[in-house]
């Protein structure tokens, strides 16, 4: 009679097993994540570096050049325009008028970098999170031109009062940090 039960219990560990398993099975394939559509990315980072990532989460250097260490040789940037956003904008707006936009289509069609970016810049008068907002839509509107004229543009940032070059305790030194850099990538 021993024997028999030992088939028993082994033939109820057996089915037990296969109902885990189908189970677990089961789970899976109801929890499995519904995939999205990846698309692999290229940017240039402001050092000049020119980056990629794959859908895998693999990030990587572009440039086939590098020092005798492996650190890669990244592109040179210099600023090849710094306009005062007087010049571009009207108090607290960020469009710009005809003539400036010729003036911006110009320089894009012309300086001859195979990128740019462009960062916005603002004075401290408002909140920071406000000048974070306006310098963003003011660079974003200079990039919109360079678009226009077919440039690449590798970044847009807005800093707000972050980055002044000047102090804002005067009226000349706000008038300074209101500008709109565009960074020149050869």
């Amino acid at each position: 009679m021993f024997p028999l039960h030992f088939n028993a219990t082994r033939a109820s560990v057996g089915l037990a097993v296969a109902l885990v398993f189908a189970a677990v099975a089961s789970t899976a394939s109801a929890q499995s994540a519904k995939s999205e559509r990846y698309v692999p990315a290229i940017w240039v980072d402001p050092d000049g570096c020119e980056h990629w990532v794959m859908d895998d989460g693999w990030e990587g250097y572009m440039t086939p050049h590098v020092t005798r260490d492996g650190i890669p040789v990244c592109r040179r940037i210099n600023a090849c325009m710094v306009v005062a956003s007087d010049q571009l904008f009207a108090v607290d707006k960020h469009f710009i008028n005809a003539a400036n936009r010729a003036r911006l289509e110009n320089f894009f069609r012309t300086a001859g970098a195979s990128a740019y970016s462009i960062y916005g810049h603002t004075d401290s008068d408002a909140s920071d999170a406000y000048n974070i907002g306006l310098s963003q839509r003011r660079a974003n509107a200079v990039a919109q031109i360079a678009k226009s004229v077919g440039a690449r543009i590798s970044s847009i940032r807005g800093f707000g009062e972050r980055q002044p070059v000047a102090s804002n305790g005067t009226s000349h030194g706000k008038s300074l940090n209101r500008r709109v850099e565009i960074a020149c990538i050869r």
